[in-house]
């Protein structure tokens, strides 16, 4: 048996059979190429944000930027900076480089980053007549195009369409509106230096920006002008005499302006870093957004800080507000500033402030964690040392209660408790619960350190928000988002966002530090929250020296978060100038009124939920030792007829004045009465009580406070400006601020009636 073995003459016409076939494929698909009309793309359609219903229109992205210019107009050295960035042998290809076509083939097939290897025709061919081509289809195409248009346009033509239609960066379609972007002048007047930048960000104009990836920008300058000289468009000592140029800050479209420029930023940057979408696509491919944003609540915080907000309210003033749904992270509503043309910073998602005792909470989490109740006691007076302090610790007023419980502490936000407490659970473990809830590892000053518990770290607004969202979603965290999703002009989905939620706490922990900071609302510094009259959980926050001011609160379905700082000239932060009628801004006085009335507004409407039972029985009154009258049933909640029923209502004990702090609070016990220990300066010897409030023999319900007036010693004549020194923080987190951070009451020194100050603002 013989096996068939192909001669040469069979293999060699084989072989030249197939380059004809091919080659009267290549040749008839030339000959049925013909040139299209101009693609849609000059006339680009433009991407739509929209609110979270999906219908209510948000705004609008890049009405595309674009003048067109005579070729007699563009200078030759801004067409040979874009020939010796784009494609050297411009002027002697046939419109396609064989070379470049394979070399690109080459790499792609091997994995390698996707490789263009388009010629200046190919790409004028693709964004002239074609539209984007992404497939070996496609570019063949692209490339037949190519060939044709090189034979039957001259080649200043093909330079000086090309340049009138490719986008720059900056929202800038062609080297006019690209030479207004970058430099603020028209593309007549470009220099060879200027050229060389504009024409080296080509391929990737928002990435290579010089104003985003300088490095990246300077090094394509240099890459142009050496071809340049490769090229002989300039000489070795032309080129060495360039300087590098200054381009102008970005100009952002007047459609940006107010408060939904934020939004639509944020939605856009979101976009870019989570979704295979590219600015270029964003600006010209008729894209459609759907963010989170309800637009109820959007319009509530707009028309709350519009109107509510104290006209005497200082200019410099930041005000940030965000909602984050628990449970989701959909982020509902966000004011990041009045006008994102005058100010391009979103105050809620890209400015900081210290925290302040917004930042007890996750002290509060960590010792639940590690076993404390509610019912601990602690000593809570003011003016404590602690390690690592430079400066006693004191609390908001000098408010000095003595042994309190964990949840009395948590409700009149006792500074001096809860260093104490995050010194027993260590400042390691109220960082890693603050991490968990949502705070950013990489927070300014978010030390270990034992004032972390006094909120001196600088967090974003969104960054609270979306932590107390934790609290709310019982312990599920939720990375927030606001895109919802992206589609195109099929409406094809090209991107969801959201699903990104794991559980961080235990549900009983934190329906346990949900109830106490709801009593931060019914009895604390919250308490003008009352007003949506459904249940609410939060906490007040205030600075060193009044520089930044908080409430961060929520309901069982939104998390909340209202931050006021003020910043000087040099952008440094400084102390609130107080206004609104109030003495200083605290966390107590205007952000939880604006919090109150913008809940109310967001949430009308919306079902009233209660937030999860707490895991243990009702918590007992913090009464000392019952009295032997009291001592079978002491009952929690009494009703009037026991009030009638027991006629001896225990009397304030007498010979407390003058007796030892000590002596007097034991006195108290025995009593049935809860001891309050305030100081003030005296002459008496440091710890003996100067007066009782109510007087002593007073009758009074059983359990009732009684303050002890303490005496801390004369006062320190030789430190009268001693009350300033709060104003210079620590910056160092091994020597932090022992000032109060927060206020057990609404605020000081507010007038009658209290909310009159704002009420025709």
């Amino acid at each position: 048996m013989h096996r068939w073995v192909p001669s040469w003459r069979f293999v060699v016409g084989s072989f030249l059979f197939l380059v004809a076939l091919g080659i009267g494929i290549v040749a008839t698909a030339y000959v049925t190429t013909d040139i299209p009309e101009a693609d849609e793309f000059t006339e680009a359609q433009v991407t739509t944000v929209y609110y979270a219903d999906g219908e209510t229109e948000m705004g609008r992205f890049s009405e595309v930027n674009r003048v067109i210019v005579d070729a007699d107009v563009i200078p030759k050295h801004v067409e040979d900076a874009v020939v010796a960035a784009e494609d050297r042998t411009f002027y002697d290809n046939a419109g396609i480089s064989p070379t470049g076509i394979a070399r690109a083939f080459w790499v792609n097939v091997r994995g390698g980053d996707q490789q263009g290897g388009s010629t200046i025709t190919q790409q004028y061919a693709e964004r002239y007549y074609l539209g984007t081509t992404k497939d070996y289809v496609g570019k063949f195409q692209e490339a037949l195009l190519a060939v044709k248009l090189a034979q039957s346009q001259d080649k200043d033509t093909i330079l000086a369409n090309y340049l009138n239609t490719i986008y720059f960066g900056r929202g800038a379609y062609g080297i006019e509106t690209a030479a207004q972007a970058y430099f603020g002048v028209p593309a007549s007047e470009l220099t060879v230096a200027q050229a060389a930048l504009i024409a080296g960000v080509i391929p990737a104009p928002s990435a290579w920006d010089p104003r985003v990836s300088p490095e990246k920008a300077e090094q394509r300058w240099n890459y142009v002008l050496d071809g340049m000289v490769a090229t002989g468009a300039l000489t070795q000592a032309e080129r060495d005499a360039l300087e590098y140029p200054e381009t102008i800050e970005v100009r952002k479209s007047d459609a940006l302006g107010g408060p939904t420029g934020y939004l639509l930023e944020e939605a856009r940057a979101e976009v870019l870093e989570k979704a295979p979408v590219t600015e270029e696509e964003i600006a010209t491919r008729g894209l459609k957004i759907v963010t989170t944003i309800d637009p109820k609540m959007q319009k509530a915080v707009e028309r709350t800080i519009a109107e509510e907000m104290p006209e005497d309210a200082p200019d410099n003033l930041t005000t940030a507000v965000v909602s984050v749904e628990p449970g989701t992270g959909a982020i509902r509503a966000m004011y990041g500033g009045k006008d994102y043309v005058a100010v391009q910073l979103n105050a809620a998602t890209q400015d900081t402030a210290q925290a302040g005792s917004t930042f007890k909470p996750f002290t509060l989490v960590a010792a639940l964690e590690d076993g404390i109740t509610l019912d601990d006691t602690y000593d809570g007076r003011t003016g404590r040392s602690f390690e690592g302090f430079e400066k006693p610790v004191n609390n908001f007023g000098n408010y000095s209660p003595g042994w309190v419980s964990l949840l009395k502490a948590t409700e009149q936000s006792v500074n001096t408790v809860y260093v104490d407490v995050n010194e027993e659970v260590t400042p390691e473990a109220t960082r890693d619960v603050a991490v968990r809830a949502g705070i950013p590892e990489d927070s300014g000053d978010f030390e270990p350190v034992l004032s972390n518990v006094l909120g001196v770290a600088q967090v974003h607004t969104v960054d609270m928000a979306e932590a107390y969202a934790t609290f709310a979603a019982q312990g599920e965290h939720a990375e927030p988002y606001i895109v919802q999703t992206v589609t195109d002009l099929d409406g094809g989905v090209v991107y969801e966002g959201g699903d990104v939620v794991s559980r961080v706490f235990e549900e009983d922990v934190m329906a346990e530090a949900t109830y106490a900071l709801t009593q931060v609302v019914e009895n604390g510094s919250g308490e003008p929250a009352q007003a949506l009259e459904r249940p609410v959980a939060g906490k007040t926050g205030t600075s060193n020296a009044n520089r930044s001011a908080w409430f961060v609160g929520y309901t069982p379905q939104l998390s909340t978060a209202v931050m006021l700082a003020q910043k000087g000239e040099g952008g440094e932060q400084e102390p609130i100038t107080p206004f609104g009628g109030y003495e200083q801004i605290t966390g107590g006085s205007v952000p939880v009124e604006l919090w109150t009335s913008y809940m109310s507004a967001a949430l009308e409407g919306a079902e009233v939920l209660e937030f999860p039972d707490r895991p243990e029985p009702e918590r007992p009154e913090p009464t000392a030792t019952p009295s032997p009258e009291e001592s079978e049933e002491p009952s929690e909640e009494p009703t009037d007829e026991e009030t009638t029923e027991e006629p001896a209502n225990p009397t304030v004990p007498s010979g407390l004045v003058g007796s030892s702090e000590e002596a007097a609070r034991a006195a108290l016990i025995d009593a049935g009465l809860e001891p309050v220990v305030r100081t003030e300066p005296g002459d008496q010897p440091v710890g003996t009580v100067i007066r009782v409030e109510p007087g002593e023999g007073t009758e009074v319900p059983q359990g009732s406070s009684i303050v002890l007036i303490v005496s801390a010693g004369p006062p320190e004549p030789t430190e009268p400006e001693e009350p300033e020194q709060p104003e210079e923080p620590s910056t160092e987190p091994s020597e932090p601020t022992a000032e109060p951070s927060d206020e057990p009451e609404a605020a000081p020194g507010r007038p009658e009636p209290s909310r009159s100050p704002r009420e025709d603002a």
